[in-house]
């Protein structure tokens, strides 16, 4: 009987240290993810950060009229190679990749965020891939991004017959 009650004891013991240990490891919502910089803001996701939701809350909470953003880090991204036939994107799954370069603008359509995002991502093979990113989240490691602001709100326009958002540089 001891020995089963040492055992029954050792098994808590190990089940409330990996749930401690794994309640560590989540990162609270409100952690703070960007902060002013004199060249506009930085900003610093966490791995399963969402890459796209995380610039389209800034933009909303800061209010900005418009930007262009830059960023690198490691991620799991969909890119979407957009088929003017179809006037959808092909989009195609990378993992556990190194995000060389991500470039994009932020705009707005019809009252809500609109980011249009590009990115190139090597492997570890150093072969690299790229395109217009659907999807990213942020893998092991981090993903850092400067982002500068303009004066003018910018709006994205549904333009035809060419089936794709164009930014509008006037009202």
């Amino acid at each position: 009987m001891k020995i089963f009650n040492y055992c029954i004891t050792l098994l808590t013991i190990s089940l409330l240290t990996l749930g401690t240990s794994t309640a560590q490891q989540k990162k609270p919502d409100s952690m703070k993810r960007y902060t002013k910089v004199p060249a506009g803001y930085l900003m610093v996701l966490r791995q399963d950060d969402d890459v796209l939701k995380q610039l389209e809350a800034f933009a909303e909470q800061e209010k900005i009229p418009s930007a262009s953003f830059t960023g690198m880090g490691f991620v799991n991204v969909t890119f979407g190679f957009f088929n003017f036939e179809t006037k959808e994107y092909d989009p195609r799954e990378f993992k556990g990749v190194e995000l060389a370069s991500m470039t994009g603008t932020i705009a707005w359509q019809k009252g809500k965020v609109s980011l249009h995002t590009h990115g190139v991502v090597t492997d570890r093979t150093f072969a690299a891939y790229g395109g217009h990113i659907l999807a990213a989240s942020v893998g092991t490691g981090s993903v850092e991004i400067l982002i500068t602001v303009h004066d003018k709100k910018l709006e994205r326009v549904m333009e035809q017959p060419l089936g794709a958002n164009v930014l509008h540089l006037e009202p």
